[in-house]
């Protein structure tokens, strides 16, 4: 049997601190802000990354690399859609969304200052002035009320009816090793997700991207839990991309290739 679905109130009511949220152990803190340069289709992007937090927004995550190379080889799933993204960090997936022609991108990372205003600056930074307008930034903690994400899609250029008031593409790079926020992570991804028109799995159906690398090889069991969860919550979850970088932390323990690998999945849902 599926597993009962969340319903929109359940986490409403629960401890949002950092500290609740994000149980993981922090990492080393980094240098001050940093920029790092990603080419895209017809501009270069300068993403400023914040120094060190807790939140891990001070690393351009090989994932988003990922994320941003298969929406450039793959722009039919942004163009004239509605985008999100959750724990963007620097949001270089949603600003590469924008400028492949998505309708409306919603940026979204835990409602920290130090967070929301280094999106806001790279976004002015990155956007032109002509789609400054279709991009929107919002705190959000995840698992929490979406009207608030949902209503963005409500102001223009984005007036569209009701029935479509409603995302075609939710990204989450390099999120599921946080493991105490699987549920959450599917709850919002649920609620405010364009649900498919057929059952067929066409790659142009609404989906979620879910991008990852298994950073601590020893918990991989617990990264792919995320996937377990979906499974039994009605998703369907295919892997359609693995991609090899540079790891990200060299000196931590484990398999080397393992934590060099990324992982791309698309999630699908058929009912509602």
């Amino acid at each position: 049997m599926p597993a009962k679905q969340l319903e929109e109130s359940d986490t409403d009511d629960v401890d949002l601190g950092l500290d609740s949220v994000f149980t993981e152990a922090p990492r080393p803190p980094s240098p001050e802000a940093t920029t790092s340069t990603y080419k895209g289709e017809q501009k270069e992007f300068k993403i400023r990354l914040v120094g060190s937090h807790p939140l891990w927004g001070h690393h351009l995550w090989n994932s988003a690399l990922s994320v941003a190379s298969y929406l450039k080889k793959n722009p039919s799933l942004v163009q004239n859609k509605n985008i999100l993204e959750l724990g963007a960090g620097g949001a270089l997936p949603s600003l590469v969304a924008s400028e492949s022609g998505a309708r409306k991108v919603v940026i979204t990372d835990y409602p920290d200052p130090d967070l929301m205003q280094n999106i806001e600056y790279n976004v002015r930074g990155n956007i032109d002035e002509s789609r400054k307008d279709r991009v929107a930034v919002q705190g959000y903690i995840w698992g929490h009320a979406v009207d608030p994400l949902l209503d963005l899609l409500n102001s223009p250029p984005s007036n569209v009816p009701s029935d479509k008031n409603a995302f075609d593409l939710i990204i989450l790079s390099d999120l599921i090793f946080n493991h105490s926020q699987h549920d959450a992570l599917l709850k919002t991804c649920r609620l405010v997700l364009r649900p498919s028109a057929s059952a067929n799995n066409s790659a142009l159906e609404p989906c979620v991207l879910v991008f990852y690398t298994h950073h601590r090889p020893h918990l991989a069991h617990r990264d792919m839990e995320f996937f377990k969860k979906a499974k039994e919550q009605e998703w369907d979850c295919v892997e359609i991309v693995t991609q090899k970088f540079d790891p990200m932390f060299p000196e931590d323990p484990g398999e080397e290739e393992v934590r060099a690998t990324v992982h791309g999945w698309r999630l699908t849902r058929t009912t509602t």
